[in-house]
């Protein structure tokens, strides 16, 4: 065994399900191990098996995933793989309900939806919630029903505001895993997901597990070369050789997992200011471009004072093949934007310092081009870094990932700020 997964001191088990036990660790306040176990189940465990080596498996793929899903910034449980097939996680309390997130229709979908055929596409996704209850099959319920409950959890009442944030991230965390399987040619036909709440942060966040037990993957978009669970529920009888088959794509899963976490391409941002002076603007651009993971140069050249040298830099961008977004930061009439832009193939945006005094009379350097020219102009230097990013994003769904975690976060921002304002004026 590894050394640190020696010197981790577990406290008592704090709950065992159908493929996991969750420990406290002793040392760790407010965190948990969570071990995977050699099970395979279907049909509410009306079918079970051991598989061998299935925990290192799901252990390996639930890591992945999560971290894909954490760089991103996607609120996460999940804090460490810690061994072979053990992850630590902050500890939560359970909202009892498994979260459905479909863009194919197929599976029980059809069963409870006579007439609608497999493969039809859901635009937008569809929503659907289910109540953890074993003894009931995990019945279907609707959002009143949720409501109706006024499950409190770690505290926290499960109300209004914190059911759309959950329904919200399910669609979040959904398109950004369809987004990162299609890289590898495969369909996420749909998922099935879990939250809890932080008992230390008091905070709404994905939890439980994503592994191949979560969610249907069709290779190139076809059901007969379905990879995940699917697989083992479709079995008419139970051999070891089909096991082996079954394992076999348990572990294709998780060997493909891994590359999800690669880019798919480099870009970069070259930021071109016509004087030192606007190094401040020019480093804002940078920070944000940072916070997307995109690599950014700053250069000082001036189109007015030293056409040729523009020209010189602008070509050793083009010819080393790397995929580039120029944004000019000029003040006064802007010369370097549009010089760039026509004269180069490559996004050129506009980032003007605008000063109080001339700043509507110089903006208009930036705004009216001859023809031929396709720059954009966007003001503010955080912006001018998001939309390069919104660029790079239909290539690299890494980058994509960030702008898509963000537009989420900002989302449930405002929602638990409104939340906290009525709290405040009740």
């Amino acid at each position: 065994l590894p050394p640190t997964w020696r010197e981790l001191k577990l406290g008592q088990k704090l709950n065992e399900g159908k493929t996991k036990q969750i420990f406290e660790l002793a040392d760790e306040p407010g965190h948990v191990l969570v071990q995977s176990k050699d099970q395979i189940t279907a049909g509410n465990a009306a079918r079970k098996d051991q598989m061998e080596g299935k925990a290192a498996i799901a252990n390996r793929t639930t890591s992945c995933v999560f971290k894909l899903l954490q760089e991103a910034g996607i609120k996460t449980a999940f804090v460490r793989q810690q061994s072979e097939k053990a992850f630590v996680a902050a500890r939560c309390e359970m909202i009892p309900i498994e979260w459905v997130c479909r863009r194919v229709a197929t599976g029980s979908f059809l069963k409870r939806n006579p007439g609608v055929k497999e493969g039809y596409r859901f635009y937008p996704l569809k929503m659907e919630m289910f109540f953890k209850d074993d003894a009931n099959n995990d019945p279907q319920w609707s959002e009143e029903q949720l409501l109706e409950t006024k499950l409190s959890l770690a505290g926290l009442t499960i109300g209004r505001c914190e059911v759309d944030i959950m329904n919200r991230s399910t669609v979040a965390i959904f398109e950004v895993l369809e987004r990162a399987w299609a890289t590898q040619n495969c369909t996420l036909v749909d998922m099935k997901i879990e939250f809890g709440v932080n008992v230390s942060t008091k905070e709404i966040v994905l939890a439980d597990v994503i592994d191949n037990d979560s969610w249907r993957l069709w290779p190139a978009g076809d059901r007969s070369q379905q990879k995940d669970k699917q697989v083992y529920r479709d079995l008419k009888e139970v051999t070891p050789e089909a096991m082996q088959m079954v394992k076999r794509n348990f572990e294709w899963v998780s060997e493909s997992v891994k590359r999800l976490l690669e880019p798919q391409a480099s870009g970069r941002v070259v930021v071109l200011m016509g004087s030192i002076s606007d190094t401040a603007h020019c480093e804002k651009i940078r920070k944000a471009c940072g916070s997307y993971g995109i690599p950014c140069e700053l250069r000082v050249t001036s189109a007015h004072k030293g056409p040729d040298e523009t020209l010189r830099i602008k070509a050793e961008y083009e010819g080393d093949g790397v995929p580039t977004v120029f944004v000019a930061v000029a003040g006064r009439s802007n010369g370097l934007g549009p010089v760039m832009s026509g004269n180069t193939v490559y996004p050129v945006i506009n980032c003007p310092p605008i000063t109080p005094n001339w700043g509507a009379q110089d903006i208009w350097s930036s705004l009216r081009m001859p023809s031929g020219l396709g720059c954009s102009t966007v003001l503010s230097p955080e912006a001018a870094a998001q939309f390069a990013a919104q660029i790079f994003g239909l290539s690299d769904h890494l980058v994509w990932s960030k702008l898509r975690a963000s537009m989420l976060n900002t989302w449930v921002s405002l929602k638990q700020a409104d939340k906290k304002l009525q709290a405040c004026s009740l």
